[in-house]
């Protein structure tokens, strides 16, 4: 894992909630298996290994967490489903830099699915409580609406205790449309993937980060036409790519990539008229 990187004032950290696995199909769409096993080599039950990179912001005022991974699993069914592996999870990982989950002031989820915001909450003496206590969970207001009413073909990738606690305690605020949090942390609401995923620029002394979240899940992704099954408005994914992808090009963009398992930040250079990524060293 890469070590802590300068962005003018700030300094970021990506910060790992394991890994686990999921159908690879249901990753790379309409991309033929015999292109993407290339990249994402998948194991007997055609799943493949997705990393949970979360991102930790500290901006000299605010500590910030940039979404939550998958959190603590105790369902076995789930285990069999999508093996997760979490040797140091999150909250180690933040200890890990002399951190506590009271110090966080700031989570942004991108979205709310679970594997994006598992760590939102954590169990205490039977109770669910909020896991950083002190923080503003930041969620965009469509998103937390549909997740309380989602539709039959999502409806497994929302668990209402990676929330409730939050709406109980007062740390939900929700918020509609782009939005910048603090100077120089800036929300983006991308649809896409979802109708309301919000996507994450850091910007500090003319460089600029992006968190992609899972508009480009994984450096695979950044392919034009390699776009996951799941995402509910594939088209409009391919606009956001378009659009969104030359320029994180022409002006040097970093780059973190939340479910890639070995690259998890880079920049994305182009030649002949096909995209890549340069991982940073380490990254």
């Amino acid at each position: 894992m890469i070590g802590p990187i300068s962005l003018g004032k700030m300094t970021l950290e990506v910060v790992s909630d394991g890994t686990w696995r999921l159908d690879g199909g249901m990753m790379f769409g309409i991309v033929p298996k015999v292109l993407w096993e290339r990249v994402a080599p998948a194991d007997e039950k055609n799943r493949i290994l997705m990393g949970l990179n979360c991102l930790l912001v500290r901006t000299g005022r605010h500590i910030i967490l940039i979404d939550t991974g998958l959190g603590e699993v105790r369902d076995e069914k789930f285990r069999q489903i999508y093996a997760p592996d979490r040797p140091r999870p999150l909250l180690q990982q933040l200890a890990d830099r002399g951190l506590s989950p009271e110090d966080i002031d700031i989570v942004i989820n991108t979205h709310l699915h679970f594997d994006h915001a598992g760590n939102n909450t954590r169990r205490h003496q039977g109770r669910l409580l909020p896991t950083f206590p002190r923080a503003r969970y930041i969620v965009q207001r469509g998103e937390y609406e549909h997740a309380n009413a989602p539709n039959e073909r999502d409806r497994a990738s929302y668990r209402p205790v990676t929330w409730e606690p939050l709406q109980e305690s007062g740390q939900l605020e929700l918020i509609e449309g782009d939005r910048e949090i603090v100077p120089g942390v800036r929300v983006v609401r991308v649809r896409g993937h979802n109708r309301d995923l919000q996507i994450v620029f850091l910007h500090s002394e003319g460089r600029t980060v992006v968190f992609w979240s899972d508009l480009i899940p994984m450096t695979p992704h950044v392919q034009k036409p390699w776009i996951a099954a799941l995402d509910h408005y594939p088209l409009e994914t391919l606009e956001q790519k378009n659009r969104l992808l030359p320029q994180a090009v022409r002006e040097g963009w970093l780059c973190v990539f939340y479910h890639d398992p070995q690259i998890s930040i880079g920049h994305i250079i182009e030649v002949d008229g096909r995209f890549h990524v340069l991982p940073l060293e380490g990254g």
